[in-house]
């Protein structure tokens, strides 16, 4: 491992000299790549002097202890040897979790889609109190969220809702958040008291830029028509809801919560990018090695992440075997023991495999 940090050193250093180049300095574009190059690689040579600093004074106290000292002389510098190791194997440590692989779409704006599953009424119900539960928990980020799209029930559930998250670092905790989360409670529409289990899917999306997905217009059929509200009834005049459908992949997109038809057709390519992107990227994984490509526990969106269990007053995560007694707490936005968790399990995972290659 070390090899592989006194590469990166070296290519610290390196950069240091072009980015002194008046050759580099008059090519801004190269300018810019070079200083965030040595900007993304800037923490693990900082940690890499400390490590080798430790090291040396490690040394220095060895040799003190090869000669003569008296009892407390020697008993001083044993414990302070003992420190110096603590602290190299700590920072030994550190380098090994800054030399893996970040995923660059963690920094990204994404776009959520939670999907009404089993359970009729009870289920867009809780579709809502996820969307519910996610904008509480953009909201202690400083996120932004954004409505795309939305099929509303008449008791106040979604059929489905399209949200954008906005805020740097989104995608890289809410991406464990993609599966089918069940919830058992006794619903509101049962008047019998019986404990009901419903489901709900939840789809996390890096959001796209342009120039990652070639969407030509050929591809396009685009379909203009008048929003509509709950019972079909119009609640807008003129013909600004859109329907995309992207031919190649079959895939449409509607939006109609904008009054204006250019709003409703920006949203819905962001959304269509954004399908497109991630069907891409799941066609690349699938080429890759499974460990590479699968999330924490192997999650794909079909599997059942998490139970919301409202009798119990509990949330368990299956992926990592955690459960919380306090799910009020989670459904008003207090996600992060679960994602923390499950952001540790995947790195622990990512330090396995950088271990055995």
């Amino acid at each position: 491992m070390l090899e592989k940090v006194i590469a990166i050193v070296r290519r610290h250093e390196e950069l240091n000299g072009l980015l002194a180049d008046p050759e580099v300095i008059a090519d801004p574009e190269r300018l810019r790549d070079l200083a965030q190059e040595q900007a993304d690689i800037g923490e693990i040579v900082e940690v890499y002097h400390r490590y080798q600093a430790t090291v040396h004074e490690m040394g220095g106290t060895e040799e003190m202890l090869a000669g003569p000292l008296d009892e407390e002389m020697a008993e001083l510098a044993r414990e302070e040897l003992e420190t110096l190791r603590a602290r190299r194997d700590e920072l030994y440590e550190q380098m090994r979790k800054l030399l893996l692989p970040t995923d660059p779409r963690d920094q990204r704006n994404v776009i959520v889609e939670i999907r009404a599953g089993a359970g009729g009424e009870e289920a867009a119900l809780w579709a809502a109190d996820l969307f519910r539960m996610y904008s509480h928990y953009a909201e202690a980020h400083n996120w932004r969220v954004q409505v795309l799209s939305s099929s509303p029930t008449g008791i106040g559930g979604f059929k489905e809702i399209i949200f954008q998250v906005t805020g740097r670092g989104a995608y890289s905790r809410l991406k464990y958040e993609s599966g089918v989360h069940r919830v058992q409670r006794v619903p509101a529409t049962e008047a019998a008291g019986r404990i009901h289990t419903s489901t709900a899917t939840v789809a996390v999306l890096p959001e796209a830029q342009e120039v990652e997905v070639e969407v030509r217009p050929e591809d396009l059929h685009i379909d203009v028509y008048r929003s509509s509200g709950h019972g079909g009834q119009s609640v807008n005049t003129t013909d600004s809801a859109v329907r995309i459908t992207h031919i190649p992949t079959g895939i449409i997109v509607a939006c109609q919560d904008e009054r204006s038809q250019l709003q409703n057709k920006a949203r819905a390519m962001s959304i269509l990018r954004a399908r497109l992107f991630d069907m891409e990227q799941r066609r690349q994984w699938e080429e890759l090695d499974e460990a590479r490509r699968s999330q924490v526990g192997g999650g794909e969106r079909s599997e059942k992440i998490r139970t919301y269990n409202y009798p119990q007053n509990r949330a368990t995560d299956h992926r990592i075997g955690l459960t919380s007694y306090r799910l009020q707490d989670v459904l008003a936005g207090g996600l992060d023991e679960f994602i923390d968790e499950l952001a540790t399990s995947e790195q622990a995972e990512k330090l396995r495999a950088l271990s055995e290659g």
